[in-house]
């Protein structure tokens, strides 16, 4: 078994409940409701905007034009392809992408971002594929589980957010980052090994969290308050 099916199968657990989160469920069932939405978009916005430093980040350690050229286009896509999956949200709820107010990252939002930013600044790049990787994956099982489960059409609300994440150009990216990772892994000590597994986990369980803090509208207990002179 390849290092990154290792992985999956430790994990399985975790993308079962995210598969069953009422908000994943929702996408399906074509009914999350409207604040969740928005959320989720405002919070997605910012962490995309960090997964691109990640990118960024990983080319800084590639060895070759070729790797690089992978992440170059990891951002690209970041940057020009999903905007296409928020605009179907917030067409869903009634708002314009632009119109939208983007909130301060909210606590899981805020402790993901700063999970994978620091594996990108001090691990290998075995390590920062690991931490990313759970990102990629899950939006593509979360997409092909909802095309094969569901009589998908194209008056469904959110056809457009499943197929584009159920697509085959996801899927073949994300096969290269496992692909990459099972060599990467191969080649490094017992102890990095370890720390890939600990990076590839804790994302997972962070997704989770991602979904669920959209769900829940999460935000600061006590935020700041501007104090009037």
């Amino acid at each position: 078994m390849s290092f990154s099916a290792e992985l999956r199968l430790e994990a399985d657990h975790i993308y079962q409940a995210i598969f069953n989160h009422p908000f994943v469920k929702g996408i399906g069932e074509g009914n999350v409701p409207k604040e969740a939405l928005i959320h989720y978009v405002s919070q997605d916005f910012e962490y995309l905007t960090a997964f691109v430093r990640i990118y960024a980040a990983a080319i800084t350690k590639c060895e070759n034009r070729e790797e690089m050229a992978v992440f170059n286009e990891g951002i690209s896509f970041v940057l020009n392809s999903e905007i296409h999956p928020h605009n179907n949200f917030c067409e869903v709820a009634g708002v314009k992408y632009e119109d939208l107010h983007h909130e301060p990252l909210a606590p899981t939002a805020s402790h993901y971002i700063k999970h994978m930013m620091t594996v990108a600044h001090t691990g290998s790049l075995g390590e920062i594929i690991a931490v990313l990787l759970p990102c990629p994956w899950t939006y593509l099982e979360i997409g092909q589980k909802l095309i094969k489960d569901i009589n998908l059409e194209p008056t469904h609300p959110f056809y457009e957010w499943i197929t584009f994440y159920g697509a085959e150009k996801v899927n073949s990216s994300t096969q290269w980052y496992c692909d990459k990772l099972d060599e990467l892994a191969a080649q490094a000590s017992e102890e990095e090994r370890a720390k890939m597994k600990d990076h590839f986990i804790k994302s997972c369980e962070l997704e989770y969290l991602f979904w669920d803090m959209a769900y829940k509208q999460e935000k600061w207990l006590f935020p700041k308050t501007e104090t009037l002179i």
